[in-house]
């Protein structure tokens, strides 16, 4: 069966690749930020469209078996509460539009663990009629790649299905992350940071002592001295992430080709969903279709 997917809110398309590594077939994906639209350009032959959610139809959409989407979540994660922005976002209701008129065989929602807290949220993806609900929180990134991350996904499906929990044969290691030969400009705000110049010391993590690195964020764009690694080959024995090897860190193939700047790199990475959850995602509704 050819299981058709349209994917919503798809950043540079870290999510589709792993579902489309699963067995899934992406058929349209919906984007507004014109780099990330450029990157998924560069390596997918779906239909992309660049363009505002709240702005278009419902019925312009091809039908599909499965809907995909990964809404913004800075408005539900922790680090929201540091600035007092710990609030509901109204995006998700145009998802919610969407599953609500198309009525797919399965939709599938990924977000942070802190969506849990908005009970609106919850209930209008979690209460739709005639949809069985499967919630996995947290699901850990670390299980495959040497990243700390926890996500929420939610599946909906019309039959009743029992979806497995993710796994891995093995988790890839920070040391195989790292670069042969790494070329990067370390920013003056590094040494800074190192020398306790600022409100918070660097996370630094070890590849010879199997360290597991912090969460990829997209802020990493604007300070990459937050997040180390140590690197004898580097004045003070560390240094930041190579825009690959931050890619690596979320499950990115080193084939897969970005647009933008370094930092505009930086920032899609941080934004996206890591390729193995799509990947398990991607196989677990294959196993349902078939």
């Amino acid at each position: 069966m050819n299981i058709m997917v349209n994917s919503y809110f798809s950043g540079a398309g870290l999510f589709d690749l792993g579902i489309m590594n699963g067995g899934l077939n992406i058929q349209q994906s919906f984007e507004i930020d014109k780099v990330c639209c450029e990157t998924q350009l560069r390596n997918f032959t779906h239909e992309v469209i660049e363009g505002d959610i709240r702005n278009k139809t419902v019925l312009q959409d091809k039908e599909c078996h499965v809907m995909v989407a990964a809404f913004p979540c800075t408005k539900y994660s922790t680090a929201a509460d540091i600035h007092g922005k710990r609030v509901g976002d109204e995006l998700f209701l145009h998802f919610f539009r969407h599953i609500a008129i198309r009525r797919p065989e399965i939709y599938v929602i990924e977000n942070v663990p802190g969506m849990k807290k908005f009970p609106v949220v919850m209930e209008a993806m979690s209460k739709l009629p005639d949809y069985y609900i499967s919630v996995f929180c947290p699901v850990r990134a670390g299980i495959w790649l040497p990243q700390r991350r926890m996500r929420l996904i939610l599946i909906g499906s019309r039959t009743s299905f029992a979806w497995r929990e993710p796994r891995a044969s093995r988790r890839v290691t920070l040391k195989e992350i790292i670069e042969d030969s790494p070329e990067i400009e370390i920013n003056e705000s590094v040494y800074s940071r190192i020398k306790g110049k600022y409100r918070d010391m660097p996370i630094i993590s070890d590849p010879d002592a199997d360290d597991i690195a912090p969460t990829c964020v997209a802020h990493y764009s604007k300070d990459q001295s937050t997040r180390l690694v140590k690197d004898k080959r580097f004045p003070g024995g560390m240094r930041p992430y190579t825009p690959k090897e931050y890619g690596r860190l979320q499950g990115v193939p080193d084939w897969f080709e970005f647009s933008g700047t370094d930092n505009q790199i930086y920032r899609q990475i941080g934004n996206g969903v890591p390729v193995p959850i799509g990947e398990w995602i991607g196989r677990e509704v294959t196993r349902y279709f078939n």
